[in-house]
């Protein structure tokens, strides 16, 4: 016996939309379950090679929480590329600046696999909003209560 192969036709069909609340729900948790709803590892039929993993709306990403003192403690850096350009920032910054989705975004991006086409592909299909409201109600989400899947994935303030 033998494990069927998944076509990219079935692996089209097979798509779901689900709703995440990120309210109070700790990031690198969330990141994780979200990456493995992308690559769709949690599916009986999961193929490493197509892309079979479920679209994912976030809601509420400016609300997230991190564990201990992570908030202030941790940075980080990238580079812009002129002499002196090195930059920093602390989580806590970014969920009070202009774009705090990008904080759960990079989390995610980090969680998938390397430079690799099939893994951006998968990416197009994150969608994740600072607020409560979304545009993607036509699609019907399936709410999924991912604070009280375990105690440990939601923290209070």
């Amino acid at each position: 016996m033998s494990t069927p192969n998944l076509t990219v036709a079935e692996a089209k069909d097979s798509k779901k939309w689900i709703l995440i609340d990120a309210e109070g729900v700790v990031l690198g948790r969330l990141a994780s379950f979200v990456a493995m709803r992308l690559k769709g590892k949690h599916k009986t039929s999961f193929s490493p090679h197509l892309d079979a993993g479920d679209f994912v709306v976030v809601v509420n990403a400016e609300k997230i929480r991190m564990t201990g003192r992570k908030m202030e403690n941790e940075v980080f850096y990238w580079h812009t590329g002129h002499p002196g350009g090195v930059k920093e920032i602390t989580p806590k910054a970014t969920l009070a600046g202009k774009h705090p989705e990008r904080l759960l975004e990079r989390a995610v991006e980090r969680m998938m696999k390397k430079d690799s086409p099939l893994a951006r592909r998968q990416m197009t299909h994150l969608k994740i909003y600072a607020g409560a409201a979304h545009p993607h109600e036509a699609q019907n989400p399936t709410k999924v209560d991912f604070a009280a899947m375990n105690p440990k994935n939601k923290r209070s303030a």
